[in-house]
């Protein structure tokens, strides 16, 4: 066979640095267009990209190419510089280090995307770390509850209410 082929779909959730609340709505359209942009810049297709002020979502086909962790870096390292350039005010804007990654099949497809879509109202009712431990028990990871429940006593939250 000359080509690789694959259908290797990843749901990834991420949030920002100490989980502030800097995904205001002056920048999220835009920073999940660009995320979009550098997943197809690295052979990676997104499908669908959202979430709420303090995380993201990202649905996407993985490139036979590359290896997990160098694309989440890449996402990362450039869609942080890209609101650094973009917003100046938000110069603390960061993403936290860790992630979570999940194997999704063809046939949940549609179910993650569903979830994807409704983060916002989904949040009204749920927590993040609460969402995110949750999908860890689901998936049977072990972790360690130190470096998933970070309080956000000492967070910056970054950015004017008028920016929202």
């Amino acid at each position: 066979m000359t080509h690789s082929y694959s259908n290797i779909l990843i749901h990834l959730i991420f949030s920002t640095k100490h989980r502030t609340r800097n995904i205001k709505p002056i920048i999220k359209s835009g920073l999940y267009g660009y995320m979009s942009g550098v997943f197809e810049n690295i052979d990676c297709y997104p499908i669908l990209i959202n979430g709420a002020s303090d995380h993201v979502h990202a649905l996407f086909g993985l490139s036979p190419n590359q290896a997990l962790a160098d694309v989440i870096r890449t996402i990362k390292t450039n869609s942080s510089k890209w609101v650094h350039e973009n917003f100046p005010v938000f110069s603390h804007f960061g993403w936290q280090e860790g992630y979570a990654a999940f194997s999704v099949s063809e046939s949940k497809r549609e179910h993650v995307i569903a979830y994807i879509q409704k983060q916002e109202e989904h949040h009204k009712k749920q927590s993040f770390v609460d969402e995110y431990v949750a999908f860890l028990k689901a998936h049977r990871i072990p972790f360690d509850e130190r470096f998933v429940v970070e309080k956000m006593e000492d967070a910056e939250i970054v950015g004017s209410d008028e920016e929202q």
